[in-house]
């Protein structure tokens, strides 16, 4: 599922939206729901599997300097490092609580996603852009 940028954002600033929060070393459960829905990865379907590094943006663009790996799609702009994170995986949607003025208007009701926190320090995979390089999308 290919989620929509944000109006103008770059590829590089979608990852930093998508996946880098260094304000915490790890997530809960309660941290997974907040920081998808904040992030815009809820809307207008919940996001299936998402990944948050909790390191500072230096320390992940630094991974873009370690030796090409050949990424899921087959490109050699794949890189790898470890770090701490937390994998947030779906596990159920519901509608929020009725709105009148949403039916008045015929909106369908919003999704609240619910997630599962797993957090952990582990190797990741990113592909790296530019010049310099930059991460731009979370391959693993």
């Amino acid at each position: 599922m290919a989620l929509q940028p944000f109006y103008g954002e770059t590829r590089y600033e979608r990852f930093l939206r998508q996946h880098v929060d260094p304000t915490v070393t790890g997530g809960n459960n309660l941290y997974c729901n907040v920081m998808m829905q904040t992030r815009g990865m809820t809307s207008p379907v919940c996001k299936k599997l998402n990944t948050f590094i909790h390191e500072n943006i230096g320390t992940i663009n630094n991974i873009c300097s370690t030796p090409n790996i050949q990424c899921k799609n087959g490109k050699m702009n794949c890189h790898e490092g470890v770090v701490r994170v937390t994998d947030c995986a779906h596990i159920r949607s519901s509608s929020a609580p009725y709105c009148s003025d949403r039916a008045i208007m015929g909106g369908d009701q919003p999704l609240i996603c619910n997630y599962q926190a797993k957090a952990s320090t582990r190797p990741v995979v990113i592909a790296c852009e530019g010049n310099p390089l930059v991460p731009v999308h979370f391959d693993s």
